[in-house]
């Protein structure tokens, strides 16, 4: 698991909705056809397989002090793809993620943190393969803009590091060939509700 380290003094620390241009407190609804949920893991400790989730829905409830916002989203876990048939369905089976019996992973935020620079920490619980842990999200707020029709629209983006096998996932055999540390990187964009 991903430990976190105790933030510094920064400009996020004193960030309000006046002074970040666009920020519309809200509820911003994530947009799938615009957003990326992507993973990496080692195989066999000399490259990095990568994938992604297709099918997701997701909000971002922005306060007027922007460390009193929330994040929560749902993915659908059979929507996984490496671009490999056969291992996409592996990863769907019994020895990874079973989505036959966990068919969502979940995230919620329970707190957002000043974070390095003009970052955030989001702290929350994940849910995988039935398990929640204490996740923290680096979040990059990208910006705002004008999306069709003028619609606002936010773009973020927010990494993290975890542990397979805390969530139990542990690919049986297969599983040795592979990391235990998995990459997670969200590109978002997300519009006004």
């Amino acid at each position: 698991m991903t430990t976190t380290p105790e933030p510094t003094a920064t400009a996020a620390t004193t960030t309000t909705a006046a002074t970040l241009p666009g920020y519309t407190p809200g509820t911003w609804v994530i947009d799938p056809v615009h957003t990326e949920i992507a993973f990496a893991v080692r195989h066999l400790g000399v490259a990095n397989v990568r994938g992604r989730f297709d099918q997701f829905t997701g909000e971002i409830v922005l306060a007027e002090n922007p460390l009193e916002s929330s994040v929560s989203a749902t993915i659908q876990v059979a929507s996984v793809s490496t671009a490999h048939e056969q291992r996409d369905n592996h990863i769907r089976s019994e020895e990874f993620l079973h989505a036959a019996e966990f068919p969502e992973m979940t995230f919620r935020s329970t707190g957002i943190r000043a974070g390095e620079g003009d970052g955030f920490l989001a702290d929350g619980e994940l849910t995988v393969h039935g398990v929640t842990r204490p996740v923290t999200l680096e979040l990059e707020l990208i910006g705002f803009g004008k999306g069709y029709q003028d619609r606002p629209v936010a773009g973020f983006t927010a990494t993290t590091q975890i542990s397979r096998k805390a969530f139990g996932v542990t690919g049986g055999a297969t599983g040795a060939m592979l990391g235990d540390a998995i990459k997670i990187t969200l590109d978002v964009e997300a519009a006004l509700a």
